[in-house]
């Protein structure tokens, strides 16, 4: 179904281009999202669209964010910053220290954790920022927390496999993420109906300990109840296969990806992508690389994503993971 788009579509992308301030950016996407028609022939342009506006609304919460959680917040670095979520003895720290080059404590007691441990995960070619919060617990969230939680990019909710009463846990903890307006939800296209002043947070649940006694037995119960609302990966820190399957699963949740740039002639730098954004254009990354490249931006050359070495490709081109892209700009 063709997309039919309105003169004043043309005219507020024509603005988001052109914008330099996120405020205007912003205006400008909101105002895409009004004009755009709403049909199933546009239903993927909208759901960018909605990423990009919650992107650049994260991105402002987290410029003002210091001033709003009592001086306790964590400086993004990296390529994403997400968030451990989890009860007590859910696994979390272990699973940080396996991931990163963090040293977090690591005890048999619960609330070990008082303070963000933030640590960087490397995944290949990137780094991603992986930060272990206090276990949620009724009567144990600390007020700076929810700000926290809020401007984070993605989250893990981390569940010991190992314990009985997983159901009841997941539920409570769930509910504790509601008084702390945060609606996780299991990637794609954020939710329709959101309470008023609720964050949504892409998230996957992480079932740890399955190396341990009736941890798989446990587990198999969850999924009969509630493995339809959240893609559950298990891990076990002994098992590093399924940490590696952890990392790839937390670059994908993040919609991240990575784009080498060459010259004619000239091999890619491989070693340091652009990294952009699921549903991002190849005029998306002229902008990445320069404001004057994408006003000059014409086509490009294009290997990876299944095309032919070399197909030449106009600016609306969407990108994909580890495209090698030689631009042509007049």
């Amino acid at each position: 179904m063709p997309a039919n788009l309105s003169p004043e579509y043309f005219a507020a992308e024509k603005q988001y281009r052109t914008a330099g301030a996120p405020d205007q950016k912003l205006a400008a996407l909101q105002e895409m999202l009004r004009a755009i028609p709403k049909h199933k022939g546009t239903e993927k342009m909208q759901a960018d669209i909605k990423r990009r506006i919650s992107r650049l609304r994260k991105e402002s919460q987290r410029k003002g964010g210091p001033r709003k959680t009592s001086g306790i917040h964590v400086k993004k670095s990296g390529e994403g910053q997400v968030v451990l979520l989890g009860p007590p003895n859910s696994g979390k720290s272990e699973l940080l220290a396996r991931l990163t080059n963090a040293a977090p404590k690591i005890a048999d007691y619960p609330f070990t954790t008082r303070l963000p441990q933030p640590g960087m995960m490397a995944y290949e070619n990137i780094q991603i920022q992986l930060v272990d919060l206090p276990p949620l617990a009724e009567g144990y969230i600390e007020s700076w927390l929810p700000q926290v939680i809020r401007i984070a990019d993605a989250a893990l909710l981390v569940l010991s496999a190992r314990n009985d009463d997983i159901l009841s846990y997941y539920e409570s903890t769930l509910g504790l993420l509601e008084q702390c307006k945060v609606k996780l939800y299991s990637g794609g296209e954020e939710p329709e109906g959101l309470p008023v002043g609720a964050e949504p947070l892409p998230a996957i649940l992480v079932a740890t300990k399955l190396d341990l006694p009736d941890a798989q037995d446990n587990l198999e119960i969850f999924k009969e109840f509630y493995g339809t609302e959240f893609d559950v990966v298990p891990v076990s820190i002994e098992d590093p296969g399924s940490i590696d399957s952890l990392r790839r699963r937390i670059f994908d949740l993040l919609t991240l990806l990575r784009v080498y740039t060459k010259t004619p002639g000239k091999k890619p730098d491989r070693e340091h992508p652009f990294v952009m954004h699921r549903g991002d254009t190849l005029s998306d990354l002229a902008h990445a690389i320069h404001n004057d490249l994408a006003e000059r931006l014409r086509t490009a050359k294009v290997w990876g994503s299944g095309k032919f070495d070399g197909q030449l490709v106009n600016k609306d081109y969407e990108l994909h993971d580890e495209d090698v892209v030689e631009i042509q700009a007049g």
